[in-house]
C-alpha cells in the first residue's frame, strides 16, 4: 500500500529554484558579474586561508538546474519508494547529496570545494549502499575508491595552491599554471568517469532509480567537468592539458557507446549513454569550447534525468525486470512513456529542433575548425554513430518488440506522479534553444564546408539505420567488462598484493624510527651477556672484533 508523505523538501527546491533564477535572469546575466562572498579563516605566516562563495552566471545558472532536477527528482522518489520503510533516511541522504552539489558549484576557494567535493563522495557512498545487498555493496566501495583517487589529488593542489599563495579559484596569479590545470583535470577525471576511471558508473547503477537520475544527470558525474570550467573563466587551459582532455574525451565517448550497443540490461544501457556525453562533455573542454560544454551538461541534465525517470516508470510496470529482452512493446499502454521515452533518446543522438541538437551539433561542428588530431576525430565520429544505434536500438525494443510481459494495462497513478515527467520533457525539448537565445555565449558560429556538416547528418542517419537492424546482438565479454576495465578495478586489491607487501614492510621497517630503538635495546644486553658469559667458543669474536676495529679508527684518528 503507498504511504503518503509530503513534499516539504519539493517545495524547498522548487522555491530554491525560482530564487536561483530570479537572481540569475535579474543580476548575473544582464550586468554579467561576479560576487565573491569572502570570509577569512586562518592566516598562517603569509598564507590567508579563505572561505568563499562565488555568484556568477555560470554557478547561479547551474544551481539553478540542480535543484530543478532534484525537485522532481524528489517529486518522482514520493511515488516510486512510498513502500520503502525506510523512506525519510533516503530522503534526507539524497537532500545531503543535493546540498554537498550546491556547496561544489558556488565555491570560490579550494577549501569550500574540497568540502563539496567530500561531501559528494560520503553521501554518493551511502544512496550506492542503500538497498544493502552484496552488488551495491561492492559497487559503493568501487565508486568510493575511484573518487578518494581524485581527493588525493585535489589535496595535492591544495599544496600548489598554498605555494603560490592564493586559495581562491578565480583570478589566481599564472604561477605554476600548467601545473595546477593539470592537476585539478586529472581529478575531473576521476569524478567525471573519464578513461580510465569509468568502471564505477555502470557499477552505481545498484542504487535506487531516483539517485541514478541524480547521480547521472547533473550532480555527481558532472563535477569533474564544472571544475575545469569553472578553472578556465579566468585562465584558458594550457595546450598541454586540452590536448589530454581531447583525447580521454574521445575514447571515453568511444568506449560508452561501443559497451552501450552490447548492453541489454536498460539501467546499465542508460548509464553507459551517460559516459559517452561525459566523453563529448571533455571533448569540448579540450578544443576550449567552455560555454558549449556548459551548454550541453544543461541539456544532457534535462534528457538524461527524464530518461531515468521513465526507466523508473518502466521497472513499475515490469515489476522490476531490467533485461530490454524481456520488455519489448511495455509503452504501448502507455502514451505519456512513449512520447517521454522517445523524445529523450531524439535528444541524447542530437536530432534537430531539440534541446541537445543546441549543443551536441556546435561542438561536432567546432571539432571541424579547431586543430584536433586525426585519432580524437575518428572516435568522436564512430561515437556519434554509435549514440544512433543503441538509442534506436532501446526505442525499438521497448515500443516495438515482441510482447514478452503478463502486462494488461499500466496501473493507474495520480497526475502528480507524471508531473516531473512533463517539467523535464519541456526542458528537454526547449531548454537549449531558450539558452542559446538568452545568453550569446552559447551561440558560437563557425564556418564550415556544407558537405562536413553532411557529414554528421549522414553519420547519424547511418547510425538509426544501424539501430534498426542490429537489434539483437550477442554479449560480448570485451564491451560487456568495459574493455576489461570492470574487473580490474573490482580486483584492485590483488593486483597491488605484493606492492601492499612492499609498502607494509617498509612501514614496519626502515620506515618506522621506533624500529632502530628496538633492535638497539635488544643488542646491547645480548653483546654484553655475550662477552661476559660466552655459550661457544667463537660467540664472543664478532663483539671483540667491533670493538678493535673502533679502538684501531680511534687511534688513527687522534694520531
Amino acid at each position: 500500500m503507498m504511504k503518503k508523505h509530503s513534499h516539504r523538501l519539493t517545495v524547498l527546491l522548487f522555491l530554491s529554484f525560482s530564487g536561483y533564477m530570479s537572481l540569475y535572469l535579474g543580476y548575473t546575466l544582464p550586468s554579467m558579474c561576479s560576487t565573491l562572498f569572502s570570509y577569512d579563516t586562518m592566516v598562517v605566516t603569509t598564507h590567508l586561508f579563505s572561505s568563499s562563495l562565488l555568484f556568477d552566471s555560470t554557478s547561479v545558472s547551474f544551481s539553478a538546474v540542480v535543484t530543478f532536477i532534484s525537485a522532481n527528482v524528489f517529486m518522482f522518489a514520493r511515488y516510486y519508494m512510498s513502500g520503502d520503510i525506510f523512506y525519510y533516511r533516503f530522503v534526507w541522504l539524497l537532500f545531503s547529496f543535493v546540498i554537498s552539489m550546491n556547496i561544489l558549484i558556488l565555491a570560490g576557494s579550494l577549501f569550500v570545494l574540497l568540502l563539496g567535493w567530500d561531501g559528494l563522495g560520503v553521501s554518493s557512498f551511502a544512496l550506492i549502499m542503500y538497498y544493502e545487498s552484496k552488488e551495491s555493496l561492492a559497487a559503493s566501495f568501487l565508486t568510493l575508491l575511484i573518487n578518494r583517487l581524485g581527493d588525493l589529488i585535489i589535496m595535492g593542489s591544495m599544496v600548489v595552491f598554498i605555494f603560490i599563495g592564493f586559495s581562491v579559484l578565480v583570478s589566481y596569479p599564472p604561477v605554476d599554471l600548467f601545473l595546477i590545470f593539470l592537476l585539478l583535470s586529472c581529478a575531473a577525471l576521476t569524478k567525471s568517469a573519464q578513461y580510465p576511471f569509468c568502471a564505477w558508473l555502470p557499477a552505481a547503477m545498484a542504487a535506487p532509480t531516483p539517485v541514478s537520475a541524480l547521480v547521472h544527470s547533473s550532480t555527481l558525474v558532472t563535477a569533474g567537468v564544472y571544475i575545469i570550467i569553472r578553472a578556465s573563466t579566468s585562465n584558458p587551459l594550457p595546450m598541454e592539458v586540452g590536448s589530454m582532455l581531447l583525447f580521454f574525451g574521445s575514447v571515453t565517448s568511444f568506449i560508452g557507446g561501443l559497451c552501450a550497443v552490447y548492453e541489454n540490461d536498460l539501467k546499465k544501457l542508460i548509464a553507459l549513454s551517460t559516459l559517452s556525453q561525459l566523453g563529448v562533455m571533455m571533448f569540448s573542454l579540450g578544443l576550449g569550447a567552455y560555454n558549449l560544454a556548459l551548454l550541453h551538461l544543461f541539456t544532457h541534465a534535462m534528457f538524461k534525468a527524464l530518461l531515468f525517470l521513465v526507466a523508473g516508470c518502466i521497472l513499475l510496470l515490469s515489476y522490476g525486470v531490467q533485461d530490454i529482452r524481456l520488455l519489448g512493446a511495455l509503452t504501448k499502454n502507455s502514451p505519456l512513456l512513449l512520447v517521454f521515452l522517445n523524445i529523450s533518446g531524439f535528444c541524447l543522438m542530437g536530432l534537430p529542433f531539440l534541446s541537445a541538437f543546441f549543443s551536441k551539433h556546435l561542438i561536432l561542428t567546432a571539432m571541424w575548425s579547431y586543430y584536433v588530431n586525426i585519432f580524437s576525430l575518428l572516435l568522436m565520429l564512430f561515437s556519434t554513430l554509435l549514440s544512433s544505434v543503441y538509442m534506436i536500438r532501446l526505442l525499438k525494443c521497448l515500443n516495438w518488440g515482441p510482447v514478452a510481459t503478463p502486462l494488461v494495462a499500466a496501473p493507474y497513478y495520480s497526475p502528480l506522479f507524471y508531473t516531473p515527467m512533463c517539467f523535464l520533457f519541456i526542458g528537454s525539448c526547449f531548454l537549449g534553444w531558450v539558452l542559446s537565445a538568452m545568453d550569446l555565449h552559447y551561440s558560437d558560429s563557425f564556418f564550415v564546408p556544407a558537405w562536413l556538416d553532411g557529414v554528421l547528418y549522414s553519420v547519424m542517419l547511418t547510425g538509426m539505420g544501424g539501430g534498426l537492424l542490429l537489434s539483437k546482438l550477442p554479449a560480448r565479454s570485451l564491451a560487456v567488462s568495459m574493455f576489461y576495465m570492470a574487473p580490474v578495478w573490482c580486483n584492485i586489491n590483488l593486483l597491488s598484493y605484493h606492492l601492499l607487501a612492499i609498502v607494509k614492510a617498509l612501514d614496519y621497517g626502515w620506515l618506522e624510527p621506533m624500529s632502530y630503538k628496538a633492535h638497539l635495546l635488544n643488542f646491547l644486553p645480548s653483546t654484553i651477556f655475550n662477552i661476559v658469559w660466552p655459550k661457544t667458543i667463537m660467540s664472543f669474536f664478532p663483539p671483540i672484533a667491533f670493538l678493535g676495529g673502533v679502538l684501531v679508527l680511534c687511534y688513527y684518528s687522534l694520531k
